[in-house]
Order: C-alpha cells, then structure tokens, then sequence
C-alpha cells in the first residue's frame, strides 16, 4: 500500500511551536520533527496487550512521497506605521527560520517542497488581541505600540496546490492512502474526491481539535506527533484524536 503525507505548512508550523515552544525558531529541528512525523504514519499498531504490552504492527506502508506546502517568508522593507521606522524582513527571526527550514527539507529524501506566493500588497494589521481590547475601551487608538501591529501577509496558492496533488494524486491511482496533516476544511471537497475514488483519506490535525462535521469526510483521525502540554483551562476541551475508522 503506497502512502503520501501532505503538509500544511502554516499549519504545521504553528502546531510545532506549540509542541516545543523552545524550538520556535530552529529550521532544522522543525524539518527533522515534520519528516518524523510523516514517516510515523507508515506504521499502525493495532494497540495494546492486555499487560499493557504494544501488539505487533498491523499494517506497514510504502511512503509515496512527502509533500511540504508553504511560502516564501516576507522580504520586503517597510515602514511601522506607528513608529514610523524602517524595517527589512528579510532579517528578521521569522524569515530567517522559514528559509532554513524549506533548504532543510529540500535535502531530505521524498520530500516536495511546494512553495505558493505572498500577495503583493502586505498592509499592516492591529493584532487581534489588541484589536480587543480597543473594542472594550482598556486601550485608546493613540495609546498602540509599534509592537501591536504586523504586516498582513497572505499567502496565495497553497490551498489550490494540496487540492491540485490530492486530486491528481487519487485519479491517477498513484496512491492507495492519503495523511492529510491540516486542521481546517478547506480540504474537504478534494477529500471528497480522494474517497470516491477510492483511497483511504486520513486526517492529522496534531493533536488539534476539529469540528464535528468534518469526522464524515475522512477515513480516519490519527496524530503521530507527542501530544502538546495542555492549559489547564484548555484541556476539558480537547477531544482525543486518534486510532482509524
């Protein structure tokens, strides 16, 4: 059975950091961490003994390929609209590290980097807690910092290629199974597509919690990565999400 694991980039990059927060920023752990991840899908154990004892795999699978969704990081100069001060992103902690991490996974084995495009216009945004707090009167307009604001950069492409290689992937018959590692429903009329045709379509939201709905439209739920450490308030509300259908 041949398997290819697909990654949402943003995605996945925002579930890592809250998985190991203390590697944020280090490329070369967040691609190691992602193929890990990927490769851990080619196995399913069919549980656990009675003593507690792990039973024997169930199921192995031949890895496809992995397939890597992103941007390019924002490079451009701009000035903050509050301090008035110029800033080149192409140095900043966030570039830096998107750059480091595609040329990691550019060099690891089956791996395809599928890079989408920034919009052209980036115009700068409130941060949303900010925003909140504007709207319930603790702040004043003239009272922002330039820290609370950020470039709105949107990425293009990146949806319309997973849906692209999903589709392509199942009508061709190239694979018999697909792992989806995402966490919204964008994916759900190509996993559709992927169903009717026959290939087992699992979901990997890495330990995220997903609408109710969404369960109808996939094979199966499983995450492979270690499970984030939980706040307290947070931890009635994450529902378990593991095993297959």
């Amino acid at each position: 059975m041949s398997t290819a694991v697909l990654i949402d980039g943003a995605y996945f990059i925002k579930r890592f950091r809250r998985i190991e927060p203390h590697n944020s920023y280090n490329g070369r752990r967040a691609a190691e961490f992602a193929f890990r991840c990927a490769l851990a899908h080619l196995v399913e154990v069919s549980g656990k003994a009675e003593n507690g004892a792990a039973k024997a795999p169930k199921k192995k699978h031949d890895l496809y390929r992995i397939f890597f969704y992103d941007c390019p990081p924002l490079e451009k100069k701009m000035h903050n609209p509050i301090s008035r001060k110029g800033i080149d992103f192409s140095k900043s902690q966030e570039a830096i590290f998107r750059l480091n991490l595609h040329d990691q996974l550019r060099e690891k084995r089956k791996v395809a980097l599928r890079l989408g495009h920034l919009a052209g216009d980036s115009p700068w945004a409130i941060r949303s807690q900010v925003v909140e707090e504007l709207l319930k009167g603790k702040i004043k307009f003239e009272d922002l910092k330039e820290t609370d604001v950020i470039p709105n950069a949107r990425q293009k492409g990146v949806d319309m290629r997973i849906g692209i290689d999903i589709s392509s992937l199942s009508i061709k018959k190239q694979v018999d199974q697909i792992i989806l590692i995402a966490g919204d429903a964008d994916f759900v009329p190509a996993a559709k597509l992927a169903r009717r045709e026959g290939v087992d379509f699992i979901l990997d939201p890495m330990w995220q919690a997903i609408p109710s709905g969404l369960n109808e439209h996939i094979d199966g739920l499983r995450s492979t990565c270690p499970r984030p450490k939980l706040k307290a308030n947070a931890s009635a509300a994450l529902s378990i999400v593991s095993g297959i259908k």
